[in-house]
């Protein structure tokens, strides 16, 4: 049975219970069909709160590894072992990778799960509110909350009428592209890593171009200039609109991991920064909840609102309801406020705890980039192998660690750390060392 570290906290004890689990289920030891035990049952046998195992069970139903059957309980599914499979195949060793610095997910103990998960029970229960559809541009109070949230934390001054609120950024430029491609037929991209947003620009015919300011449209995460996290200045941030204004462009703002700021103040959003004239802000909460919460929104100019507001009842709304409930009522409450709080400290912690392994184990062969901002840093060390024996080499020994640029005798690497546990730094970054001083040799 499951031994418990009793000075964990109450909010972590329910993560011992599912590691547990997902364990059991990932070696094969809990079979698919194979039932689990009751939640009272459990309860009782770990001297634990109902709540907490049922916090444990919610999230390994999350994960896929579990699935609850109406007055009968939670059994294995069939799914886990699919992933298992599939993972083992020559395509993929994610069995095998322990430590993953291509992962920009949550840290995982970070979120309050019970937390959540009793705001969504609380939304559930308004059930005549459950019983239609959405508002095509996202619940009202929900749009009201979003207003005030952002004229707070981003200066941005905008009414609930001009937010429309998706599942997802991909989700909001298919409602945007629409509303632009009457008047803008060029889009430029800071790089082509977001393939996701490009892609649909060039579906609706947009002519796709990088780092081109000479665009029509203008795609920029001014938070996220680089992958290390550099900043755009605002003396650059104020070009930009001018020139923008000169030549009657538009720009779109993705607000990307703009609450992830630790050397410097927060700098103003464009949209703040024109007055809302001829800027289109994006933000999204993934990075502050979790990924599978797919909620963002986008303030709309005046130039685009009445564009808008012909075609709303076109579309449908993309985002669930009751998440769209449960978040409103969470940031009411000042709970994202002190998630946001919460994940500053604990990134800007955690990159510092990363840079002192990186000169332990390396010593002077390595340089850093690290931006004022964001959850990762680019390292530079010597290597004249290729990038792919290098990529093979080190998932062999159940190391992820992506390449972001070569020269003929180094290799720049991306590491984020948002979603690694700090123990795994030093065993990870020995991999990377012991893997790049054999290759270098044979």
């Amino acid at each position: 049975m499951i031994q418990l570290d009793r000075k964990e906290t109450t909010d972590h004890l329910y993560l011992e219970v599912y590691r547990y689990y997902r364990d059991l289920i990932q070696n094969g030891k809990m079979l698919p069909g194979s039932k689990m035990p009751s939640l009272r049952k459990c309860a009782q046998e770990l001297k634990l709160s109902r709540t907490t195992i049922e916090n444990a069970y919610l999230q390994l139903a999350a994960d896929g590894y579990i699935l609850a059957k109406a007055q009968s309980g939670y059994y294995v599914t069939e799914i886990s072992v699919h992933q298992r499979q599939k993972a083992s195949s020559k395509y993929s060793q994610s069995v095998n990778i322990r430590f993953d610095f291509s992962s920009a997910g949550v840290d995982r103990e970070s979120f309050r799960f019970d937390l959540w998960s009793r705001y969504i029970k609380s939304a559930l229960r308004q059930d005549q509110r459950m019983l239609t559809y959405g508002e095509v541009q996202g619940e009202q109070d929900l749009r009201q909350v979003l207003a005030d949230y952002i004229r707070h934390r981003r200066n941005i001054q905008c009414s609930p009428d001009d937010i429309v609120v998706g599942a997802s950024v991909q989700c909001l430029l298919q409602v945007l592209c629409p509303l632009l491609k009457s008047r803008y037929h060029s889009v430029s991209f800071p790089n082509p890593s977001f393939v996701q947003g490009s892609t649909i620009f060039q579906d609706f015919g947009f002519q796709l171009h990088y780092r081109d300011k000479n665009s029509q449209v203008i795609y920029v995460s001014p938070a996220h200039m680089t992958k290390w996290g550099e900043i755009m200045p605002v003396s650059r941030r104020l070009e930009l609109l001018e020139y923008a204004s000169q030549r009657e462009s538009l720009i779109i703002e993705d607000d990307y991991e703009n609450e992830f700021v630790y050397l410097q103040k927060p700098t103003p959003s464009l949209f703040g920064l024109s007055g809302g004239q001829n800027v289109v802000y994006i933000g999204s909460f993934s990075r502050l909840l979790l990924p599978s919460i797919r909620i963002s929104f986008m303030v709309l100019p005046p130039s685009l609102l009445d564009a808008y507001r012909k075609k709303a009842d076109f579309y449908n709304q993309t985002a669930s309801k009751a998440e769209q409930i449960a978040l409103c009522q969470f940031i009411r409450d000042g709970h994202l406020a002190s998630q946001t709080r919460k994940l500053k400290r604990l990134y800007a912690q955690k990159g510092k705890q990363l840079c002192q392994i990186l000169s332990t184990v390396f010593g002077k062969e390595y340089s850093i980039k690290m931006g004022p901002a964001g959850t990762s840093l680019a390292l530079t060390l010597p290597c004249v192998v290729s990038t792919d024996v290098v990529r093979k080499e080190t998932e062999k020994k159940g190391l992820r660690i992506p390449v972001l640029s070569e020269t003929a005798d180094t290799k720049t690497f991306l590491l984020s750390y948002s979603a690694m546990e700090v123990q795994d730094f030093l065993p990870a970054c020995h991999i990377l060392k012991e893997t790049l001083q054999s290759l270098s040799v044979s």
